[in-house]
């Protein structure tokens, strides 16, 4: 009778065990993050830097003695750049890994297609640079610590009207990208808004190679500067082949543009004296963001670009909602998230405003010699 005792209290503390630990993602010694972003495919500059942007945060708070007395544990999956595999990582983040918190995507079109899985299982995702507004729309479960595209059409309107004194421009998109879409349309409405005129819009399909058929149309309606709204790797071949065919004007982007990439071989040339806008300018003096830059180096000895800030600051937000909530439980957390306040980042000080997205300012960036150099900041 003892023994059959002693053995049905083993079987019941086990049992209060394994529901306790299988209650409570992120319980034991480790609270697990999970990441998706693109370390392969045609933008895999943005996936890799933000993973080390991530990573330094995640470094910096287990030195620091962890979070909630816990070490956190970071859970990375490369989607390839596809919003199907984005899919597939983030359930799999979910229901295999059982982490308490998404990071990622840059891309929108690849957060929208983790977003809602996230929100399904109400687990708190905060994106780094995500600005297409339709994806914090998924749900109150979905954050982002960046400036939205309706602001960064306002940004690039104004630069382009007030400080170059430009009024005719035309449109070259990316149909297939709901970044690209999105902010194409925002910039057309916020441009004519403000006195402008758009000549002509032309499209492409990321990937494309040759683009002077759409240029050359372009070219015929003699436009002040061209605007485009899309990824570097795109916008290395078409700045090289406007070029070839004559065009001169100015070429403005947007922050999709930001990567070392942008300007590799013939690029440099052709995107010379061209601008774009992004969320965070090295060249701050910001003791923040030159403590943020010497950091990276040392560790990644190369220079951290916006995506390794956004990175870092959406790591650090979270991990503030979860000191101020005391717990990991997902829900308690996003209800933390959604009362982030003044926070003081490396991109500035972030907010969260009510539709979950960050109200901070936006810079304009000047390429010259193939380098970023700062040219002006906007107010949000």
């Amino acid at each position: 009778n003892m023994k059959k005792f002693f053995l049905s209290l083993v079987v019941i503390i086990s049992g209060l065990f394994f529901t306790f630990y299988g209650c409570n993602k992120g319980s034991g010694d480790e609270i697990l993050i999970g990441e998706f972003g693109s370390l392969s495919g045609s933008e895999a500059t943005f996936g890799i830097s933000s993973t080390n942007g991530l990573k330094l945060a995640v470094e910096e708070m287990n030195n620091s003695g962890g979070l909630l007395n816990k070490k956190i544990k970071l859970i990375t999956y490369d989607d390839q750049g596809k919003p199907s595999e984005a899919q597939t990582v983030v359930q799999r983040l979910i229901k295999n890994d059982n982490v308490v918190a998404v990071i990622g995507e840059v891309a929108s079109s690849r957060s929208k297609a983790g977003a809602p899985i996230c929100q399904q299982n109400k687990i708190p995702m905060i994106t780094p640079a995500s600005t297409n507004p339709e994806v914090t729309a998924i749900g109150d479960y979905i954050f982002r610590v960046c400036f939205i595209d309706p602001f960064q059409a306002t940004v690039v309107s104004k630069f382009i009207i007030n400080t170059l004194k430009l009024k005719r421009v035309a449109i070259l998109k990316d149909v297939k990208n709901a970044y690209s879409t999105g902010l194409s349309d925002f910039f057309e409405k916020e441009f004519k808004t403000m006195g402008g005129e758009i000549v002509e819009i032309q499209s492409f399909q990321a990937g494309d190679k040759d683009f002077k058929a759409q240029l050359t149309s372009i070219k015929a309606k003699n436009p002040e500067a061209i605007f485009i709204p899309a990824y570097y790797t795109d916008v290395n071949l078409i700045s090289i082949q406007a070029r070839e065919i004559g065009i001169t004007v100015p070429l403005i982007g947007s922050d999709g543009w930001e990567s070392e990439k942008l300007t590799e071989g013939k690029a440099k040339d052709a995107l010379e004296g061209c601008f774009f806008s992004t969320h965070v300018s090295t060249e701050n003096p910001d003791p923040a963001i030159q403590n943020f830059i010497t950091k990276y180096k040392a560790k990644y000895n190369s220079m951290p670009d916006a995506m390794s800030f956004l990175a870092y600051d959406a790591g650090m937000i979270l991990f503030d909602a979860m000191k101020r909530a005391g717990t990991t439980d997902p829900e308690k957390v996003k209800n933390e998230l959604a009362k982030t306040k003044d926070y003081n980042g490396v991109t500035g000080k972030i907010s969260i405003n009510e539709q979950r997205n960050a109200i901070k300012p936006a810079v304009i960036l000047e390429i010259k010699g193939g380098q970023f150099k700062y040219k002006e900041t906007v107010a949000p």
